[in-house]
């Protein structure tokens, strides 16, 4: 070594720069990783103390929702990727160094930040929450994963489809396999129609509102908001600025809410099923945490029908009651179990029950639930389901209509839980619902009906009407 060369002085220290953006979306990673926490529940108040202490702009809080839902939406094939940059496997890297890894990736193959912006912002990342050692780490790594394009990466890491069309079609989605597999059981058609479900799986929601009848009406609230008609519910509305839901007053105080159109429709046909006799007393069975049950007791209030919504969880029952408050109508918020019910058997004239599943028609909104969920999972589902459609059954009166709901599309949560209680309580029959989805097309053969992301913009949601006959 030279004289000079011992006589440079080291390198001044420098501290990371901080992104508060990236920062956020690593810190909500982090939780859904940790915690088991979900996303669209952590990042709204994170989001609220940014806007407060950051000085976010929209801009800002568009670029961070990005991060977390894409980086999680894609979470296998980025991890597919990354696997072939790395000379170890995957589950000897650090959970938050494979978090800022994922970050990263989104922003390379995912985003139209350029390549050295991303590389840069992610490894300066590294360095404020990983420390020096580790964001080297990243960025080499990263600096692989810039020598291709998405869809270079996928042709390399995806097995062929003619190999193995499941394995294939989950690496190129960010499906897990099994999901990939139920999913296409349950839609029974040919690759483009899984293909078409998988990828629309990954695309970002949209924010439909719901005007509760005797409330709001559906024009008041379109002009509080850009918006547009929502494609089958009539009381719904798209958001399509991508503002803030939360910023509208007939939100704030309960007379609208967000809601799926698909849940909407589930609501109106129920309270539209023919009937036989009175039609006065109406049952939410499973209510929380609140938004079928407020749909259902403004259409009930319409009628002079009084609704009974019950919630086994405390905390969720008290949702139930915020989102009720103010209904025009005769309603009563109660936490009960509904396979133990403390009510009469015979003594509703409709009755639904939106019964606990494993969340695969919601991957839109949840994307971290594909990766959360096991096989194993529908084993424990199994029979609080058919218990609570059983009890459900017991508690209309000959002559009613019960609906079983889910929103999963996975024939062990749908079809094969109401043949089962049929078949074992008798005395019921499947009514046709897709006469009370007015205007809505490909609903299949029925009687029954499954909605579909990729076909009518909806969560996967089920809906039986079931009679009952004796």
């Amino acid at each position: 070594m030279s004289e000079q060369a011992r006589r440079r002085p080291p390198k001044p220290h420098r501290r990371p720069k901080k992104d508060p953006v990236r920062m956020l979306a690593f810190e909500v990673l982090r939780a859904v990783d940790e915690r088991d926490a979900y996303a669209n529940l952590v990042l709204p108040p994170l989001l609220r103390k940014a806007r407060e202490k950051e000085g976010f702009e929209a801009r800002d809080a568009a670029l961070a929702t990005e991060l977390v839902y894409g980086t999680l939406r894609r979470q296998g094939t980025y991890d597919a990727i990354i696997a072939a940059c790395v000379d170890r496997p995957l589950r000897e890297v650090d959970p938050p160094v494979l978090d800022v890894l994922s970050l990263g990736a989104h922003q390379l193959l995912g985003t139209r930040i350029p390549p050295h912006a991303a590389v840069s912002a992610t490894v300066e990342l590294a360095r404020a929450v990983l420390g020096e050692g580790r964001a080297k780490f990243v960025n080499a790594v990263l600096r692989k994963i810039t020598r291709q394009d998405l869809d270079a990466w996928v042709a390399e890491v995806a097995p062929p489809y003619e190999k193995d069309a499941e394995d294939h079609l989950a690496v190129v989605h960010s499906h897990p396999r099994w999901v990939v597999s139920a999913l296409w059981d349950a839609l029974g058609g040919g690759r483009a129609g899984i293909e078409a479900l998988l990828e629309a799986d990954n695309e970002r929601p949209e924010v439909t509102l719901v005007a509760r009848p005797g409330r709001v009406g559906v024009e008041e609230l379109a002009g509080a908001a850009e918006t547009e008609p929502g494609r089958w519910s009539p009381y719904a509305l798209r958001l399509t600025d991508g503002g803030e839901p939360g910023a509208i007053e007939a939100v704030r105080d309960g007379r609208a809410g967000v809601q799926d159109e698909g849940s909407q429709l589930v609501a109106i046909a129920l309270a539209n099923a023919p009937l036989e006799g009175p039609d006065t007393r109406w049952l939410d069975g499973c209510a929380g945490p609140g938004g079928k049950a407020a749909l259902l007791g403004a259409l009930a209030a319409e009628r002079g029908a009084a609704l009974l919504a019950s919630e086994k969880q405390p905390h969720r029952a008290r949702l139930v009651e915020r989102a009720l408050a103010g209904n025009p109508g005769p309603y009563r918020v109660i936490a009960a179990d509904g396979t133990r019910p403390p009510w009469r058997e015979g003594v509703f004239d409709r009755v639904l029950v939106d019964v606990p599943c494993s969340g695969l028609g919601a991957l839109r909104r949840r994307p971290e639930a594909r990766w959360r969920r096991r096989p194993e999972d529908l084993d424990g589902f199994a029979p609080l389901q058919r218990g609570l459609l059983a009890e459900a059954l017991r508690a209309v009166r000959v002559g009613g209509v019960v609906g079983y709901a889910t929103c999963s599309p996975h024939l062990a949560e749908t079809r094969v839980v109401v043949d089962d209680v049929l078949k074992r309580t008798g005395g019921a029959e499947l009514i046709d619902a897709r006469p009370l989805f007015p205007g809505v097309d490909s609903l299949g053969d029925g009687p029954d009906v499954q909605l579909w992301p990729h076909l009518h913009g909806t969560d996967a949601m089920y809906l039986a009407l079931i009679r009952r006959t004796a």
